[in-house]
This record gives C-alpha cells, structure tokens and sequence, in this order.
C-alpha cells in the first residue's frame, strides 16, 4: 500500500522531522503509485502552499574522495545538534554501471546518533546522471528543508561534471585536502567558480594546512573573486575551526535572496530532468534549451518537467 503522500508532506511543513524517513522512501520510489503520492506531497511543501521558501538551509559539501568530507560532516552534525538545529544528510554515492545499485558507504562513515530524531543521514544513488545528482536528491532537499533546520548534499567527488551541486543548494562548502595538489586541478577544470565556502580539512597537520589555505585564496585572488570564505577546520579532537565554518555557512545564506537562487536551482534541475528523460530531440522540439528557459520562467516560480512536457506534447501531438 502506498503512502499518504499528503499526510507525510503535511508532517514535514509542520516540521515533524520523524516523517523524514518516510518521505524519502516515498520520494526514491519509482513505482507508479509511489510517484502519484511523492506529487502531492511535494506539492503540500512547495513554495507556493508554504507561503514562501522552505526554511531549512540547503548546503552543499563536495570535493575529491579522501578530503575528509565524512568526518568534517561528523563534527558539523554535533555542532549543529549542540546548538538545537535539526539536520538532515543526503550522501550521494556513486552508483554501479552494471546493476544500477549504490556502494551507500558515507552513512557508514558519518558519526551520529542512531537514536537522535533530529538527524537524519541517508546515502542516495547518483544513477547514471553526468551532473552526480537524481532527480530524488533535489526533490528530497527541497522537501526535508520544510522540516529540518539545515539540509546537506554531500556529493562524490569534483569534476566537471560534478557540479550540480551547485544548481540545488543555497550554500556550497568545498572541502580541499591540504598537501594533495588539488588546487591546481580546481582551477584547470573551472570548480573554484563553484563554492562559496573552502575549506581545507586536517589544519592539526599545521604549516602544510595553512600553505593549502593561502594557495586557495590566492587562487580566488587570480580569478578576480573574493566573495568565497577561506577556512581551515581539524574535526579531531580537540576539534578546531568548526564553530568558524558554521558561522561562515549562516553568514553565506543571511546575505542571499533565498528565493531567486532557488528559483533559479527548480530551473536548472528541471531543465537536466527533462534532458534525462527526453533527450535532446525533445530539448530542440522546445525549440533549445534557451526556450525551454524562457518557457519555465511564463509559467511561474514553481514551474518544474511537467511545464514542459505539456509543452512538448502540444507541439509533438
């Protein structure tokens, strides 16, 4: 039987997080029923029946395997449970190109409490999307972050096609390893565009963190941009520099319009899905991706795929 996809996204704009997990099995769902259901409840916690955008704070944490994501995810988790916010971590795992699973290893990672009902951490597969992000992953964001204070993405590697993060959440943390050469690979291949806030983990390992630290800003410094905050953060014990990644991430979304980047994160994901889904032929049918935008823009702020494949049905029909 299939689940009150209403009732569930009732709870979660009543900020109920305990129906978290539910959503998301509903949300991942493909089954004909299921997906019937995860539209409504979508539709209860959109913008539009919320009155607004959804409260909880959409971060991004990305960068290369062995930065150090997990645990300094870990040390975020405590710091944002000791000051009362709830958070909830979707970790999206690359997914096998023969049997379509996840390897779902982050959430074994990631230090928790099991029985602490204001975290919740789920590893989410990456199917086969260029951009590392399902359709499930930002519909899940979108509709966890009406129930939980802060909702994270943390996604597998950086690359060019890696960077979708960037199109989903309000807040992107890139997260750098120090002594590993990465900085020179981010400004070859365009990712130190992507983040609003660098962080440079192991800072305990002292004078090669902080060479990592000044190679970053200079970076940005060459790319013309100051706007990213630059911190080196140690998540082992005694942990150093969390409290300071926390402030930056809060002061990153106080100075955003919320509401036009997210307007502008429903755009993009809705133009990658309906790539997905119908190709690029359905893409020219629309006259190109530039149409496709300015299709999505007369329909209103909550315009997502089926604008669009009404749009195409009228032209195919």
């Amino acid at each position: 039987m299939s689940a009150d996809g209403a009732a569930l996204g009732a709870r979660l704009r009543d900020r109920d997080v305990t129906a978290g997990p539910a959503a998301l099995n509903l949300l991942e769902s493909t089954a004909p029923t299921d997906l019937e259901q995860a539209a409504k409840l979508l539709q209860v916690v959109s913008p539009a029946a919320l009155g607004g955008e959804a409260p909880g704070h959409l971060v991004g944490v990305t960068g290369p395997p062995g930065a150090g994501k997990s645990t300094l995810l870990s040390a975020l988790l405590h710091a944002w449970r000791a000051s009362g916010r709830t958070a909830a971590v979707l970790a999206v795992d690359p997914s096998s190109r023969r049997s379509g699973g996840s390897l779902l290893g982050d959430r074994a990672r990631i230090e928790f409490d099991p029985a602490d009902r204001g975290t919740l951490i789920r590893s989410m597969a990456a199917e086969q999307r260029l951009g590392g992000l399902a359709r499930a992953t930002r519909v899940s964001a979108e509709a966890l972050a009406a129930a939980f204070d802060v909702v994270v993405i943390e996604t597998v590697g950086v690359g060019q096609s890696e960077t979708d993060v960037a199109d989903v959440v309000d807040t992107v943390a890139l997260v750098v390893q120090p002594g590993s050469g990465d900085v020179l690979q981010f400004l070859k291949s365009g990712i130190m565009e992507t983040p609003d806030v660098l962080v440079v983990t192991k800072a305990d390992l002292g004078q090669i963190a902080m060479r990592a630290r000044r190679d970053l800003g200079a970076a940005l410094r060459s790319l013309g941009s100051s706007r990213a905050w630059v911190l080196a953060v140690s998540a082992l014990a005694p942990a150093s520099g969390i409290d300071e990644l926390v402030a930056a991430l809060d002061e990153h979304r106080e100075g955003l319009d919320v509401g036009a980047r997210r307007v502008c994160a429903r755009r993009a994901g809705a133009l990658n899905d309906f790539l997905v889904e119908h190709g690029e032929r359905g893409m020219r049918a629309l006259g190109g991706r530039r149409e496709a935008q300015a299709l999505l823009d007369e329909q209103g702020p909550n315009a997502d795929v089926p604008a669009l494949v009404a749009t195409l049905e009228q032209r195919m029909g």
